[in-house]
C-alpha cells in the first residue's frame, strides 16, 4: 500500500484532524504482510509541510524534522522516481483533465503503477478518484 503525504502528517500530530485514524489505520498496515510505501516526492512534501505552520501545530524544528525523514526512510519502502514514471505521469496527463497542483497527485499516480503498487492511503480521496480505474483508496475509518 502507498501512504500519502496527509496520512503521515496526520499521524504525526496530535492535534491534527483524524490524527487517531490515521495512527490506527497505519498501525493496522504496518500489521500485514503488505509492503507500506511512499516516494521521494512524499519525503518532500513532508517536509515541506511538516516545517510550516498549520492551523493545528507550529512548524517543527528542522532537528526533528530530520528526525522524522530518516524514520520515514528506516519503516517505509520508498518507490524512486524516474523515466517510467515520467512516461506515465505523461500518459495520465493526455488522459485525465488535471494541471497545477492536480499534477502532484497525478505524480504519485503514476509512481504507484510504475511500481506495481495499486492501493492509495490517503485523506484526499478525492483529488486521486480520477484514477480509480487504476489504483484502489484506502478508507480510513474514523471515529473522530
Amino acid at each position: 500500500m502507498f501512504v500519502d503525504t496527509n496520512a503521515l502528517v496526520r499521524a504525526r500530530f496530535r492535534t491534527a484532524p483524524c490524527h487517531e485514524a490515521a495512527r490506527a489505520t497505519l498501525a493496522r498496515a504496518g500489521a500485514n504482510s503488505e509492503p507500506i510505501r511512499i516516494s521521494r516526492q512524499v519525503v518532500r512534501e513532508y517536509l515541506v509541510t511538516v516545517t510550516r505552520p498549520q492551523e493545528w501545530s507550529e512548524p517543527l524544528p528542522v532537528a526533528a524534522a530530520q528526525h522524522d525523514v530518516e524514520w520515514l526512510r528506516s519503516t517505509f519502502e520508498i518507490l524512486e522516481d524516474g523515466e517510467r514514471v515520467t512516461d506515465l505521469l505523461l500518459a495520465l496527463f493526455h488522459e485525465f483533465p488535471i494541471a497545477g497542483k492536480q499534477i502532484h497527485d497525478a505524480n504519485i499516480a503514476a509512481t504507484m503503477l510504475a511500481h506495481g503498487e495499486r492501493r492509495l492511503l490517503t485523506f484526499n480521496a478525492k483529488d486521486f478518484r480520477r484514477f480509480g480505474e487504476r489504483i484502489e483508496l484506502v478508507e480510513v475509518v474514523s471515529a473522530e
